[in-house]
């Protein structure tokens, strides 16, 4: 499969992978995604859950619109956390960003996330149009 990596516009992280990547399907493009509370500055928000999640959530859609598609493209949605009491305060930041039809999404619990003090990461698969001229921005 032939793709390409989506300039988002955010910071470049020094590790093994891209914010953003379209796979090339002719007429429409697959595209995965990956997300954390990055400021635009590079640095890690570890603060309060809600905020992390609005930042992670915010950056989501700023790659989205970068390839050409918008919140409404995605398919699903992986939540990995960090306390599982956090969800509803996830889920409540979630419903900002998403409307009905919800994705499909996962959410599980995990021990630690790379960086000490982040709370959330997310993977998102989304179906974007294939020409980059739309630019919407949910």
């Amino acid at each position: 499969m032939r793709h390409t990596c989506v300039d988002a516009g955010l910071p470049a992280l020094g590790q093994p992978f891209s914010w953003a990547i379209k796979a090339d399907l002719t007429r429409s493009h697959l595209l995965f995604t990956a997300h954390g509370p990055v400021r635009p500055d590079g640095t890690v928000h570890t603060g309060e859950v809600t905020e992390q999640a609005r930042l992670t959530f915010a950056n989501l859609r700023q790659a989205l619109v970068a390839a050409g598609g918008s919140l409404a493209d995605v398919a699903q949605v992986l939540i990995y956390m960090t306390d599982v009491a956090d969800m509803a305060a996830i889920d409540a930041v979630y419903r900002e960003f998403f409307t009905q039809p919800y994705p499909n999404r996962s959410s599980a619990g995990v021990a630690a996330l790379v960086v000490p003090g982040m709370k959330l990461e997310i993977v998102a698969y989304a179906v974007v149009p294939a020409h980059a001229d739309r630019k919407d921005p949910n």
